[in-house]
């Protein structure tokens, strides 16, 4: 009697636990989201865990991109990987490439038994963690793409209608209206190599390289050296020249520029909108990306940039059903529309897409929408559908030194860009070689 007592006091103090909850299977889950994105991520996994008894999602901050994925592969090796690792976009190719370490998504979800419809989803958005049989290899979790915006007090100061240029024609015009009437900083762009080098390779339908970007195998060549890449990035390098366009930076610096107001115009990523709104400094607009109207086919879509969930080899069999489970769940339309509005991020699904705008969040929140409306402006091509390029973070480096070296007058923008590409294939031919 005195046993149970005591059992019963401290199940009742919530020392001890029933039978059931301490059954439930572990699911590790690494991530790189740290701050309010990172408290989202947790109450994610709480929300998960609430709605059943099997499995309890445990999410772990690990880290930058770089950092979490190599912690994984490097666990991997060591015969202790987490379920799940986020991984971004340009860390496809390294994890298809990390032989025997990952499941393909599209096996998670079919050995399980759960609901899963690829066509669910937004291509354009699935189309970047897709092979060439349209299989899904990981999941798109928090997914943006480059944006224009621009800063209508400063038009109006001008004397301009605050409306945003749509050609780079209009846009170069618009600046020298704006410069002329006393703006400092009229042009400026965060993330230069994912904006102007791969987004505007999609926007235009050209290619950054051969075999379907990087898609169709590792034995690629990159392309972005061709007349109309030259031509852009001789115009950038012209506006800088002419005071124009001010040179940022390599990563997100252009965004903070824009939301204190310095300057009027700007491209970065979708998810800017929130600093830019939270600041709170300037009566603004999001719109598409400029394009050149004489290129046959422009505007096409542009393509993603942020992170996918790959799940990885080497747990239990069981615990797969469970990481199944949780997929689904992060796929519902509920569980999107919570993450888009109030992260910024895009949803994933057709579903939740339109059950945000069916709810009037954009209506109230103008611009929310823009992303998915460019994702989805045509089906995606071979040159629009993404990217897998081997050691792209390093190729990426690559590629800003020598746009900084157009921009600052060091090199016209062919030597710039034939030195990116010469220099870039190397990098290439050092991971095929390594991937034989």
């Amino acid at each position: 009697m005195k046993r149970k007592a005591i059992a019963a006091a401290l199940l009742g103090a919530g020392l001890i636990t029933l039978g059931s909850a301490q059954a439930a299977t572990e699911i590790q889950w690494w991530h790189s989201m740290g701050g309010a994105l990172g408290e989202r991520v947790k109450a994610i996994a709480e929300k998960f865990n609430a709605s059943q008894k099997d499995y309890t999602v445990v999410p772990v901050y690990k880290g930058s991109y770089p950092v979490s994925m190599t912690a994984a592969i490097a666990a991997f090796r060591a015969k202790n990987p987490p379920h799940i690792v986020q991984v971004y976009e340009v860390g496809t190719a390294t994890m298809m490439a990390a032989k025997g370490a990952i499941v393909p998504v599209a096996k998670v979800m079919k050995d399980s038994g759960e609901k899963f419809d690829p066509k669910a989803y937004l291509p354009t958005v699935t189309g970047y963690y897709t092979d060439l049989k349209g299989n899904m290899l990981s999941l798109p979790f928090n997914s943006s793409t480059a944006l224009f915006y621009i800063n209508k007090d400063a038009f109006k100061k001008a004397g301009l209608e605050p409306v945003a240029p749509k050609t780079w024609k209009e846009l170069r015009a618009v600046a020298e209206k704006l410069k002329a009437a006393g703006q400092a900083c009229v042009y400026t762009t965060s993330w230069p190599s994912w904006v102007h080098v791969e987004n505007f390779s999609a926007w235009h339908n050209v290619p950054i390289g051969t075999k379907q970007n990087g898609m169709g195998g590792f034995d690629t060549v990159f392309e972005f050296n061709s007349p109309l890449h030259v031509r852009h990035i001789q115009m950038l390098a012209d506006m800088a020249k002419q005071g124009l366009f001010v040179y940022a930076g390599r990563t997100s610096q252009g965004d903070a520029k824009f939301a204190g107001g310095e300057c009027a115009m700007f491209t970065g990523s979708a998810s800017a909108i929130g600093g830019i709104k939270k600041a709170g400094k300037v009566d603004w607009s999001v719109n598409f990306l400029p394009y050149h109207d004489d290129v046959k086919g422009a505007p096409q879509n542009s393509i993603i940039g942020g992170a996918s969930l790959w799940v990885m080899a080497g747990k239990p069999k069981g615990d797969y059903t469970g990481v199944a489970k949780f997929l689904g769940f992060l796929s519902l339309p509920e569980t999107q529309v919570e993450w888009h509005t109030g992260t910024g991020y895009v949803p994933i699904t057709l579903a939740a897409y339109e059950q945000t705008r069916a709810s009037g969040f954009y209506d109230k929140n103008p611009g929310f929408d823009m992303a998915v409306k460019q994702l989805t402006l045509h089906n995606p091509t071979a040159n629009s559908k993404g990217l897998r390029f081997g050691n792209f973070v390093q190729i990426r480096d690559i590629i800003k030194e020598e746009l900084e070296a157009a921009f600052s007058g060091k090199k016209d923008a062919k030597a710039a860009l034939d030195d990116a590409v010469k220099r870039g294939n190397d990098t290439l031919r050092k991971f095929q070689a390594a991937n034989k």
